[in-house]
């Protein structure tokens, strides 16, 4: 029997995962500076744009289940960057929201991006493509779970 399937070259898995590790790697010097960890940093993303959303929606937009997720909120809160409400009228459904800090802290935020382009040399055309295809992979992998 062969097994070239086990070659380390012939699996999609290693550079994926290869690569986010070392592009979240770029990040962690930028990120240093306000004070965030990579996890935090996608969290306050959504946030800046959503500015407030229920737990476990925001975990669905960032992949992450909830026991990852509730520690980061707590870290979040203990930075006074977010706030979590209880709604009254049903408990478990958990409210996240900017603060004015955590507002804030947007505009040192958005000088990541440009930062991490400047880091990682890759055109616009190939970047829109691999975008495009990460998120084939992730939708794929979503719709098996529906």
């Amino acid at each position: 029997m062969s097994y070239e399937q086990l070659k380390l070259e012939k699996q999609l898995c290693f550079p994926l995962y290869a690569c986010a590790k070392e592009v979240v790697k770029k990040y962690n010097p930028f990120l240093d500076e306000i004070g965030l960890t990579y996890t935090q940093y996608i969290t306050m993303m959504v946030l800046w744009e959503q500015e407030k959303m229920n737990v476990k929606t925001l975990g669905q937009y960032l992949y992450l289940d909830s026991g990852t997720l509730t520690p980061l909120l707590k870290k979040l809160e203990s930075q006074e960057l977010i706030k979590r409400e209880r709604l009254l009228e049903d408990e478990r459904n958990v409210i996240v929201s900017l603060t004015a800090k955590g507002y804030a802290l947007k505009e040192q935020a958005s000088l990541v991006p440009e930062k991490i382009g400047q880091c990682i040399q890759i055109s616009n055309e190939d970047a829109t493509q691999l975008y495009t295809l990460l998120y084939k992979i992730l939708d794929s992998i979503h719709a098996d779970f529906e």
